[in-house]
């Protein structure tokens, strides 16, 4: 890309792609994740899923650390799929991809005719593909088409949904989404302006955004337009529906002691993450019965505590860390969940692994921020 030309000793230009990829992508918590993982990939014929692949970042590094491991990486997004290939060529026939949005996991998992997996990993939100790249819109800080899709060979843009979306429907999407407090004006706003020219580009947007909000709010937190990019994207891409169909089939498709390890971005997502795998990783008997049944134990076994981030060091080398938040679980083969004994154990399931030092724990409940933590 970029007018870059293969080498002679690399004819079609993979080596160079690969390095781009690489240069591009900053994976993050690599080490803690790789670490979550990887106790259920010792084995040679391990299969991991990564579905949500971007630019293979975390995936090249679990193929290395596991020379008898296949994987399977899916992408919405056809150029990262690209990217990807370059940057995991070296593995060859151990990496398997698919163009697919991740809540038909399953279906992609039918199709390669793999009944379980032992392990399947998601990092959720926008990738830096998608940010740096100017007519994909996802920025709020460059004057771009206002795109946003994920896959932009379907679906709607984010201008259509400006220019189509009813007053109501405006407002709902900006509070539930962006949790904008003003989202009945900037609504407003947006019905009025597209009757005198459709949306197009982000910069128009931005200042009408910044011109109805008040003045407080202008001068703190950051430009008061990313709580509005973040609701058009998440609508776009449908992802907090993608996220709440997606972990509850991985969990299913995991095979005994596999594991399932989620990144988020931004609160809303987080939550979603939180509530499924703390009801996986819960007893479903009722509170007070004095034993608990065979069979109603929990289903996972926690491996972090709370939503682990990252270390000031990581932070200092890619501040787009900021608001990363990792959780994982292990499934519980049948014989661990008939063992399961004591509410303590069952209602308040504690991690198996310990974080390393130099990560950060944020505590179970409160939110850590609304917008993704990657837009600029």
């Amino acid at each position: 890309m970029g007018g870059q030309h293969p080498s002679s000793d690399d004819p079609t230009g993979t080596g160079e792609r690969a390095a781009e990829a690489a240069e591009r992508h900053a994976p993050v918590l690599l080490e803690r994740c790789t670490q979550v993982l990887s106790p259920a990939l010792e084995h040679d014929g391990a299969v991991s899923v990564d579905l949500t692949l971007g630019m293979g970042g975390h995936a090249a590094e679990l193929l290395r650390s596991h020379p008898g491991l296949r994987l399977v990486g899916m992408d919405r997004d056809p150029q990262a799929l690209e990217l990807a290939a370059h940057r995991l060529h070296e593995f060859g026939d151990r990496v398997t991809l698919v163009h697919s949005v991740s809540d038909r996991f399953a279906d992609a998992l039918d199709d390669l005719g793999l009944e379980t997996v032992d392990a399947v990993f998601l990092d959720l939100g926008v990738s830096s593909l998608q940010l740096d790249e100017d007519d994909r819109g996802f920025s709020y800080s460059r004057d771009t088409p206002l795109d946003m899709r994920m896959d932009p060979t379907t679906g709607l843009t984010a201008a259509d949904v400006l220019n189509t979306y009813s007053h109501s429907e405006l407002t709902r999407l900006l509070r539930t989404w962006g949790e904008e407090k003003f989202a009945p004006r900037i609504a407003s706003a947006v019905v009025r302006e597209r009757e005198r020219e459709p949306f197009t580009n982000s910069a128009r947007l931005v200042d009408l955004v910044r011109a109805n909000v008040p003045a407080a709010t202008r001068r703190t937190g950051g430009n008061p337009a990313k709580r509005t990019f973040q609701a058009l994207r998440i609508a776009v891409n449908d992802e907090l529906g993608v996220v709440e169909r997606t972990l509850p089939t991985a969990f299913e498709r995991l095979a005994p002691d596999g594991r399932l390890a989620v990144l988020t971005f931004h609160s809303l997502e987080d939550r979603i993450t939180k509530n499924v795998l703390r009801q996986l990783s819960s007893s479903s008997a009722p509170p007070d019965l004095p034993f608990v049944p065979a069979g109603s134990g929990p289903r996972a076994e926690l491996l972090t505590r709370g939503g682990e981030q990252a270390g000031p060091d990581e932070l200092a080398e890619n501040p787009r860390a900021a608001s990363a938040r990792l959780r994982a679980v292990r499934r519980l083969p049948e014989q661990d969940r008939s063992r399961s004994s004591g509410r303590a154990a069952t209602r308040n399931p504690r991690p198996q692994d310990t974080p390393r030092t130099t990560h950060q724990t944020s505590q179970l409940e409160p939110d850590h921020g609304t917008t993704d933590g990657r837009t600029p």
